[in-house]
């Protein structure tokens, strides 16, 4: 069964999704972050397929989140590199590494932590922030339609 493309809905989560839902996407831009740039890093890392990672890539690329970009040792090879769109999911994966160790791991069961590169010490949690710097929660946060009343 094909996928219903979600290009046109007025929800930009589900327009977010439509490019970079499915887990190997999310995947590769993770490892982009960890400085992966060879189509054989990103399938060493991830034993995906061949030919669904040259299908993610290309996606990705199409979507401009990774760039292809000459090797930078000279050799005749293309590197993938995140985009400034690309890096911009930093955010995104940071949000699901802090949720997946509060909720997936049990007990004494450890998963990697993100740290500041500089100081070695976790991140913050993140927050949902009001325009005024108030903490919010879920049930504060709503969604205003294109076609409401902005606020100027």
């Amino acid at each position: 069964m094909k996928r219903k493309s979600l290009e046109d809905s007025r929800c930009p989560v589900a327009r977010s999704l439509d490019i970079i839902g499915d887990w190997w996407s999310l995947l590769i831009v993770r490892d982009a972050l960890r400085g992966l740039t060879r189509f054989g890093e990103f399938q060493k890392s991830l034993g995906i397929a061949k030919n669904m990672l040259t299908v993610r890539l290309r996606q990705l690329v199409e979507e401009g989140i990774l760039e292809m970009r000459p090797a930078s040792d000279g050799s005749a090879w293309q590197e993938y590199v995140l985009t400034e769109r690309g890096r911009a999911l930093q955010t995104v994966l940071v949000a699901l590494s802090q949720w997946g160790n509060e909720f997936l791991f049990e007990g004494c069961e450890k998963g990697s932590v993100l740290v500041d590169s500089t100081h070695q010490r976790p991140l913050r949690p993140l927050q949902l922030l009001a325009e005024d710097g108030r903490e919010l929660t879920p049930d504060e946060v709503q969604p205003l339609l294109p076609d409401a009343t902005t606020i100027a």
